[in-house]
């Protein structure tokens, strides 16, 4: 199991150097000239040529990039002299257009949405997987049909169409709530909780079709398995079949996709977070590709990349824990 760990782990250090490289030629390759859009379309040729040579652009690709990866390690020096200036590590670039180190950026609106992620993401599992149970139990019945509407609902419908009509009916329809505002739980919680409630609801409605479907029909499956049967012959009660044997196998599958769903969640939420006017990465991101930030881009889609190559890990670090067969393969 050890060097199973180890084995995963260093191929993923080299997929996460292999998309940090890919992620930053992709962005440098581009058309445009990276130090002229490091100010305004009035920009003065020698102020461009100066930001040039100041964030390192006047480099060749591969010693930018080699300043980008030493960077995230050891942090990263712009400019000299009195308009010298540094981003510690981890450094992954300085943003021109709002003055400001990308990491201290990516550090200012990633707890916007941690949260909007970890809430969303306890509810889509309630409510999928308890949806999910009842509907399999009652194969053929009104609540086994009322879960294929939901979840035919869930899947068809976009989240920006979604989050726009309950902001609409809630908000401004009916005015249960206040126009999302945000502001930090630790400042005021009250505030805090009035605006996420929405946003959860709607990411986590959307998520819990998907898993409503999965949680059937693993439950179903694993219904008509030989050593369920055994257990029902044996004389054991019908909820501990269903919760030792019916509800583990069901839920392997599910805690592998919800992993990966979580990790893509936190690189960003960003229709969500564009709707509710939420300051989190996602927004931030958008904001990026309008202004042509490219510092922000690399460094938020890194962030992402990050994300998703661990918990793939993690997944396959569970794998490996629950069948040993997928040590030896």
């Amino acid at each position: 199991m050890f060097m199973f760990i180890v084995r995963r782990v260093f191929f993923a250090l080299v997929l996460l150097l292999a998309v940090s490289f890919f992620t930053y030629m992709l962005f440098a390759l581009l058309p445009s000239d990276p130090a002229a859009l490091t100010c305004g379309k009035n920009c003065k040729p020698d102020v461009i040529a100066a930001n040039r040579i100041r964030l390192g652009y006047d480099k060749s690709l591969m010693e930018q990039y080699w300043l980008f990866l030493k960077g995230i390690f050891a942090g990263r020096d712009y400019g000299a002299g009195a308009a010298a200036f540094s981003c510690g590590a981890p450094s992954l670039g300085y943003s021109f257009g709002q003055h400001e180190c990308v990491t201290t950026l990516i550090a200012q609106t990633f707890p916007v949405t941690v949260y909007l992620s970890i809430g969303a993401f306890v509810l889509w599992m309630l409510i999928g997987i308890s949806t999910g149970a009842v509907a399999a139990l009652h194969k053929g019945k009104w609540q086994d049909r009322a879960a294929s509407i939901f979840t035919s609902i869930g899947v068809s419908l976009p989240t920006f169409y979604i989050g726009l009509l309950v902001l609409f009916s809630v908000v401004i329809w009916l005015g249960i709530l206040p126009f999302p505002s945000y502001e930090s739980p630790f400042e005021n919680f009250p505030t805090f909780l009035r605006t996420m409630i929405l946003p959860w609801s709607v990411l986590a409605v959307l998520s819990a079709a998907s898993y409503t479907r999965l949680t059937r029909n693993g439950m179903l499956e694993a219904m008509n398995e030989d050593f369920v049967r055994l257990g029902v012959a044996k004389g054991l009660t019908t909820r501990i079949v269903l919760r030792r044997y019916v509800m583990r196998q069901a839920l392997v599958p599910i805690v592998t996709i919800a992993g990966l769903d979580f990790a893509g969640l936190l690189g960003g939420a960003i229709i969500t977070e564009s709707v509710f006017s939420l300051p989190g990465m996602g927004k931030m991101s958008i904001r990026a590709v309008v202004e042509s930030d490219l510092p922000v881009l690399v460094g938020t889609t890194m962030v992402a990349a990050v994300f998703i190559v661990v918990a793939n890990v993690i997944v396959d670090i569970a794998y490996g824990y629950l069948d040993p067969r997928v040590r030896v393969k």
